[in-house]
């Protein structure tokens, strides 16, 4: 049987499918400008490691002050329940004054689209955007963004903040020696 030729026009057609369906991939850091790796680590308990995360800045040493993104890859599954029940609560515990009851259920509220059950191998990604908020991003696909400086800072302190439960990781997302 002979080999099909394909037209020019084929062929265009083909790379044009191709680019489109690449684009529906989007790697939470191209919104980053000259985003370098600021450190990576796992978040392990007693030998069971949930998840491994990098932290990616448009400037190193990691500063509020710039755009940034956390990436983290699962090795276990978690639902969305969870993971948004788990960061209310860490919120609730690091911030100073602590926010509101409403405030914290207007935040998960707005954490829900972002985060979808979880399996082993899935990465959330959430990108810090300084004076704006955060965006968040799952397998890859953008999932929400929100408009809230004050949730995106508190947010992100689940990681990153001197009172973590995980100083650790939260070291070594920094750059620190270990």
């Amino acid at each position: 049987m002979p080999a099909k030729r394909l037209h020019a026009a084929q062929a265009l057609a083909l790379i044009a499918c191709s680019a489109i369906s690449c684009c529906t991939w989007a790697d939470c850091r191209d919104t980053l400008t000259a985003a370098q790796l600021s450190g990576k680590g796992a978040l392990c308990l007693f030998g069971f490691c949930l998840y491994d995360a990098q932290l990616w800045s448009a400037k190193v040493p990691f500063s509020y002050d710039a755009p940034f993104a956390l990436e983290v890859t699962y090795r276990r599954s978690v639902d969305r329940t969870r993971l948004i029940q788990t960061a209310i609560e860490e919120i609730r515990r690091l911030q100073a004054p602590t926010p509101s009851d409403a405030t914290l259920a207007q935040w998960a509220r707005a954490m829900s689209p972002a985060f979808p059950d979880v399996k082993s191998g899935d990465t959330l990604c959430g990108v810090y955007l300084p004076d704006r908020g955060a965006r968040f991003y799952a397998n890859g696909q953008l999932t929400t963004e929100v408009d809230d400086p004050a949730f995106a800072r508190a947010f992100f302190d689940i990681w990153l903040a001197p009172g973590t439960r995980a100083p650790s990781l939260r070291r070594d997302l920094l750059g620190g020696p270990r």
